[in-house]
């Protein structure tokens, strides 16, 4: 069965790259192909997987693989994600939405490409997520809520109903943001912050 699933590259072979490969593998849509890391990591494996390029490899890897997700965490800087995804883009990789079949996703949400779903995150209604972003686990994004590109929405974290996130915005652990307000551009907010206004 599995050869009749497309191939995905992975752009990252650090921590968040193993999480990753947990929820590609309960997706079952993509079979891994490799991942993409530093040179001197050529053949070593992360979690059974091979790395198999760097990221000078990416423009002839594409005449063999279509699909590629970046799989390089975000803590507080998102600009090497912002980067590989850009790089990615630019060569005409498609990068799929990734959601774990543990987390619960609403057919009215909309969520756009090479964005995460983490196991056990919940996406209700009408909420709306843009490209490139992390929903890690259990993360809530609430009803009518706005995530704009390039955003980490970090483990546990609360994002209410009608609240705007906008991009480049990392929101720590554990953090609540109170429903209908605004988080400006490239805001870092720290692990366990109520954000009332």
């Amino acid at each position: 069965m599995s050869t009749l699933q497309p191939k995905i590259l992975l752009i990252g072979g650090g921590g968040h790259c193993k999480s990753v490969i947990d929820v590609i593998e309960s997706e079952g849509k993509y079979t891994i192909a490799g991942i993409i890391d530093k040179k001197e990591l050529l053949g070593q494996k992360v979690l059974g997987y091979e790395v198999i390029g760097c990221d000078d490899d990416l423009e002839r890897l594409h005449k063999t693989y279509t699909y590629a997700v970046v799989t390089v965490g975000q803590i507080k800087s998102n600009s090497l994600r912002v980067k590989l995804f850009n790089i990615l883009k630019d060569i005409g990789y498609k990068m799929p939405v990734v959601k774990s079949p543990l987390s619960y996703v609403s057919k009215h949400s909309f969520i756009d490409e090479g964005t995460i779903i983490m196991h056990q995150a919940l996406v209700n209604a009408d909420a709306k997520i843009g490209k490139n972003c992390i929903i890690n686990t259990k993360a809530l994004v609430e009803h009518d809520s706005t995530v704009e590109d390039n955003c980490h929405i970090s483990t546990g974290s609360i994002i209410n109903g009608g609240t705007v996130v906008r991009k480049n915005t990392f929101f720590g652990s554990n953090s609540m943001a109170k429903e209908y307000i605004e988080i400006k551009a490239n805001s870092v907010i720290g692990g366990g912050t109520t954000l009332l206004k």
